[in-house]
């Protein structure tokens, strides 16, 4: 449920992305008039205070990724390696903070075909990123064990807190169901 919502999220945002850097740049035209401009006549704050917030309405856009810069998508699904060198789990996911910060991988660990395993959350400065061999995808390699990562406190996704009901039956004054006392009263 949590990657299908990122997921959406993240492609959303992909889309508003493409819209918005094809729409037509909003500045207003240049002034005609022969006078000269506003801001040599004025003494007030020159037009630094107007590009000050006019930058703060429009976002950077990111232009391309950088050598030292990694996608989500590189990570989702690797494999993790101990100090051994074996598989120890794999990234199942990925934990933002609200402002895009990376806060934690998740790793599955233990188990065998999903059944049986555990999540764990550890940070993104806990793994080193190790190159595949023979021209196979890179891997990520904690200072852990199998047994160290299955003896960790599991990771607890987020789960909004459920709705409480008040009342015994659709009658008993619960939330949503009618008032006794029949109609208005």
């Amino acid at each position: 449920m949590t990657t299908k919502l990122l997921l959406g999220t993240a492609l959303s945002a992909l889309m508003l992305s493409g819209a918005l850097a094809q729409a037509p740049s909003s500045n207003p035209p240049a002034a005609t008039s022969s006078s000269p401009p506003a801001a040599a006549t004025s003494s007030s704050p020159p037009a630094a205070a107007t590009n000050d917030q006019a930058s703060k309405s429009k976002p950077d856009f990111v232009m391309s990724q950088k050598p030292d810069q990694y996608l989500a998508s590189k990570f989702k699904g690797t494999d993790v390696i101990g100090t051994d060198d074996k598989k120890i789990g794999d990234v199942t996911d990925i934990l933002f903070d609200k402002d895009g910060k990376i806060e934690a991988y998740i790793v599955s660990v233990g188990g065998f075909l999903g059944m049986g395993s555990k999540d764990v959350a550890l940070p993104p400065s806990a793994f080193d990123v190790v190159a595949g061999s023979n021209g196979g995808s890179d891997k990520l390699k904690l200072s852990m064990t199998q047994d160290q990562l299955k003896q960790a406190q599991n990771f607890m996704p987020y789960s909004p807190p459920r709705p409480t009901t008040t009342g015994a039956g659709p009658t008993g004054g619960g939330l949503g169901g009618p008032k006794p006392g029949g109609m208005g009263r």
